[in-house]
């Protein structure tokens, strides 16, 4: 028991010792809420959905009418308040992470507006942070949500490879993220190791992230389900 003891303490100050990562998203479609799910189901993050405060607006009206209007307000005065819609109080700091990631719609080649408000309001706090972005569109090409991006957080360090997940690819989002999380090195950031999936280690301490034991000695990785776990003080994320 003691060994344990010992070996869970060292296991959750490895977890204090990484990165925090935020993960803030708008979703009308529900295609982003998916993405965002796929996405945590891989790394450890705290999530915050961003709500418009006006309830009960159907964007899909008169052909996106409302939406449509709400963008070109902030084409045409993007550096005035009035100009973004209001959106649910947010008590969360982004200060407070070392590495953001954003879930955005397209809306008319530009970010969802909601998410711009957000943005609008917290980009200055981001200064400094890894910045990662994620889009969903149609069809439409994510640059012009790029631009909004970086213009509303301006010291981001943005990775240098956003994630395009087209609404036809949602249900192919799990792997598509996990390529791009390989791509941007976000394991370098987190503290995330991948074994090779046949490996087997001898002699090993598995926690859950939450601190709960898994297994000791040896055990498998493969046995396990997919997900992040801590093997002999490191976290590691299992593809099974």
């Amino acid at each position: 028991m003691k060994r344990i003891l010992i070996t869970l303490a060292i296991a959750l100050t490895a977890t204090m010792a990484y990165a925090k990562t935020l993960v803030v998203y708008y979703s009308y479609t529900n295609n982003v809420h998916n993405i965002v799910t796929a996405l945590t189901g891989q790394i450890d993050a705290d999530v915050v959905i961003i709500e418009p405060a006006e309830k009960g607006l159907d964007y899909a009206a008169n052909n996106y009418a409302i939406g449509s209007a709400q963008i070109a307000a902030i084409r045409n005065n993007p550096d005035d308040p009035a100009s973004y819609p209001a959106i649910d109080p947010v008590d969360v700091d982004p200060a407070d992470y070392d590495c953001i990631i954003i879930g955005a719609p397209l809306w008319w080649s530009q970010m969802a507006s909601p998410l711009q408000a957000y943005l609008f309001e917290n980009g200055p706090a981001m200064a400094g942070k890894k910045i990662g972005l994620i889009v969903s569109s149609a069809s439409s090409g994510i640059s012009g949500v790029e631009r909004d991006a970086r213009r509303l957080i301006p010291g981001g360090d943005f990775f240098p490879v956003p994630l395009w997940v087209r609404s036809s690819q949602t249900g192919n989002a799990a792997t598509m993220i996990a390529e791009w999380l390989k791509t941007i090195k976000y394991s370098e950031l987190s503290g995330i190791e991948t074994p090779e999936s046949d490996r087997n280690l001898a002699n090993c301490t598995i926690f859950s992230v939450d601190g709960r034991l898994i297994g000791s000695d040896v055990l498998s990785l493969q046995s396990l389900d997919r997900g992040l776990y801590i093997v002999n003080g490191k976290k590691i994320y299992l593809n099974n």
